[in-house]
């Protein structure tokens, strides 16, 4: 990609080797967005997270609250393909199907209570509510899924339980070299989450696979990226 690019030194980050680079284009977009969310509500031990829309960026939602050390992980899509994906991945403690029961699911999966910490990465109007309804009293709940609208309603969604609700957009440089070192850290490998790749010349294939939403991360490679794994 050298070749077709031209950036400021201060701008790049060091890929160490035991990244691949299918790793390090996910730091920039995907696993960084997610990171930065993460960093603002806080994932512990002490923590049962729901992240709803299981896409890419909700796959690493769940892989990075795993190493985070989250007790619990629920997930929420309405596409069967996401929903087997992030069981097969292990991304996911529970991964349900929407529907208007997703609250009461949540909560009978937390002893009544909800989560302590929620993700939106769907940008779906009803799956931002269901975020924001089912993370119990005191809770904190990012979002990270562009576009769309949400509604609830303040006093009881929100005011009389104490919630805060952030936003979240991409990442900075510095937290970008903090996730670097954690991956190698950690011996994680956003790669895992590519279920396509496609060559330069076959781009157009890569963004309708993505479009039609029953997949992982797709990706566009060159050479030896091609056929990793």
């Amino acid at each position: 990609m050298a070749d077709y690019l031209l950036a400021e030194e201060k701008d790049l980050i060091s890929l160490p080797g035991e990244l691949s680079f299918a790793d390090g284009a996910q730091v920039a977009c995907g696993f960084g967005t997610v990171y930065e969310g993460l960093q603002k509500i806080g994932i512990s031990g002490n923590d049962a997270v729901l992240i709803t829309g299981l896409g890419p960026l909700g796959l690493a939602a769940g892989v990075l609250c795993r190493k985070l050390g989250a007790r619990k992980i629920i997930g929420i899509d309405v596409m069967e393909e996401r929903i087997r994906l992030a069981k097969d991945l292990g991304v996911c403690d529970e991964a349900l199907g929407g529907g208007p029961d997703n609250v009461a699911d949540v909560r009978k999966l937390t002893g009544g209570f909800g989560v302590e910490r929620a993700v939106d990465c769907s940008a779906n109007e009803t799956a931002r509510a269901t975020a924001i309804r089912a993370t119990r009293k005191w809770g904190r709940i990012v979002m990270l899924g562009e576009g769309g609208r949400v509604e609830f309603n303040p006093s009881p969604d929100i005011i009389h339980d104490q919630k805060t609700i952030y936003g979240s957009w991409v990442t900075s440089t510095w937290l970008m070299e903090e996730l670097v070192e954690r991956l190698v850290e950690w011996n994680l490998h956003p790669a895992e989450l590519v279920t396509h790749r496609f060559p330069l010349d076959r781009v157009g294939e890569a963004y309708a696979t993505m479009a039609a939403g029953k997949c992982g991360k797709v990706a566009v490679c060159f050479d030896e990226e091609l056929t990793a794994r």
